[in-house]
């Protein structure tokens, strides 16, 4: 079926007061947002900050050998980009496309300017805090938990920023995500398989079992999730 470009899909979009809805709403560009395509590199200048409806976005941290890790997945609960209105112009991060689907875009100038209007402010700090809280967890979470969990937190999270009980995504993309062997990640995804949590099949991912993910990830997946619906509550009734 075919999207409906509505922007308050989005729900920081949705969270906009009606004053700074009808501001931002001739200045939304609807784009398409591919399976890999690279929204940003690291140390890039941005132009634009982009807001997911139906696609997930990676946030990579990438080092000197061109190795890379996830640092936080964005979907639409929020905004790729926070460099621009935190102040920072670029980042060292990459961000790309892990789920394909739509979005909107904001030219920088326009995000630099309703930033400095204390509704939008308020808003972005709080989902800049809780990005935070999840890049900070991520990082615990890859450095204590077993990869089995790892895989079972990211699902979780990937799943919350979309509209479905499917991932379209290959081994190959989530090993990288994770910043471990492809191996490793087969080896899991067949055991959440034998388990009944998922079905995995060319680059499919189904879930089957929410419940069994959650009793089976760590504490990880339910830290970032609180600290989510604590500081944009909006999400919940968007």
């Amino acid at each position: 079926m075919p999207v409906s470009p509505d922007p308050k899909k989005n729900h920081l979009l949705a969270a906009l007061p009606e004053a700074e809805w009808q501001r931002w709403l001739p200045q939304l560009e609807f784009v398409e947002m591919p399976l890999g395509q690279v929204l940003y590199e690291s140390g890039s200048t941005l132009s634009h900050v982009y807001f997911p409806i139906t696609s997930i976005v990676s946030l990579l941290y990438v080092l000197e050998n061109g190795a890379s890790a996830e640092i936080a997945v964005v979907g639409y609960e929020g905004i790729v980009g926070i460099s621009l209105f935190m102040g920072g112009e670029s980042t060292p991060s990459r961000a790309v496309v892990q789920s394909a689907g739509h979005g909107f875009r904001l030219k920088a100038l326009a995000i630099k300017e309703e930033f400095k209007r204390a509704p939008v402010l308020h808003l972005l700090l709080r989902y800049t805090q809780a990005l935070i809280t999840q890049m900070a967890q991520t990082a615990v979470c890859n450095r204590h938990h077993s990869l089995d969990q790892q895989l079972c937190r990211w699902l979780l999270l990937s799943l919350d920023r979309l509209q479905g009980n499917e991932l379209v995504m290959t081994q190959e993309l989530i090993a990288n995500m994770l910043g471990v062997r492809r191996e490793g990640v087969t080896e899991g995804a067949l055991s959440l398989q034998k388990a009944g949590l998922i079905s995995y099949s060319r680059g499919r991912i189904l879930v089957l079992d929410r419940p069994g993910l959650e009793k089976r990830t760590c504490e990880c997946y339910a830290v970032v999730k609180k600290e989510y619906d604590r500081l944009l509550p909006e999400k919940l009734s968007a």
